[in-house]
């Protein structure tokens, strides 16, 4: 059974700090920490944190994305979760798995969004009926 176990206060935090100006890193942090990944004792062993040499203060924390997407291929997340189905598109962008979402125009951004809208319910306002 996965149990959320209490962790530092700052982890959140030291989570968007450790990729700090690095986009696809960045991109994934938002939705694992908004879905509560970094507080599952699933999901520790993949975060390792440290201080920051520049200032001596700010809390890191790195996220080994491969390994997260490794394990979960493997089963060991729980598979019907919302978290889980959070993770795998999250961690895909800064491993290198999916490409496709990295380096889009801000058209193509655009219809890619709503077509993931539109796959989970949400129907354009103007979609032609078939």
């Amino acid at each position: 059974m996965t149990t959320i176990q209490p962790r530092e206060p700052g982890l959140a935090d030291a989570a968007r700090a450790g990729p700090a100006g690095l986009y696809s890193p960045e991109a994934a942090c938002a939705p694992v920490i908004s879905t509560g990944w970094p507080h599952r004792d699933d999901f520790t062993p993949f975060v390792t944190t440290g201080t920051s040499l520049t200032d001596c203060g700010t809390e890191l924390a790195h996220i080994d994305w491969q390994s997260v997407i490794s394990s979960r291929e493997a089963g060991l997340h729980p598979r019907g979760s919302a978290e889980n189905r959070i993770l795998r598109p999250a961690a895909s962008i800064p491993a290198g798995v999916n490409d496709a979402l990295c380096g889009l125009d801000q058209a193509s951004i655009t219809l890619v969004v709503r077509a993931v809208r539109h796959a989970n319910g949400q129907r354009p306002a103007d979609h032609a009926s078939f």
